[in-house]
């Protein structure tokens, strides 16, 4: 069930910047992938993020994703 709550959580991460972000989640998916936002970041952080608003939650990816794209050599 727990690993569960946080495959939920980090869908709902990607569908809820993709849709800030005006993209579609495959493409926002492949994005957190490519510099592993999901494992390193959603995941990681999941027990003081799921606590948070969506709208927060949603910036916070967001700025996390503009930070490690950058950090990486930019975004896809």
């Amino acid at each position: 069930m727990k690993k569960e709550s946080r495959m939920i959580f980090a869908s709902s991460c990607v569908e809820s910047a993709a849709r800030q972000r005006n993209i579609s989640t495959t493409e926002m998916y492949l994005r957190m992938k490519r510099v592993g936002l999901m494992d390193g970041f959603i995941l990681k952080c999941y027990e003081g993020l799921h606590t948070q608003s969506r709208q927060h939650v949603t910036e916070d990816v967001l700025g996390a994703l503009d930070i490690w794209e950058a950090k990486k050599g930019g975004q896809l």
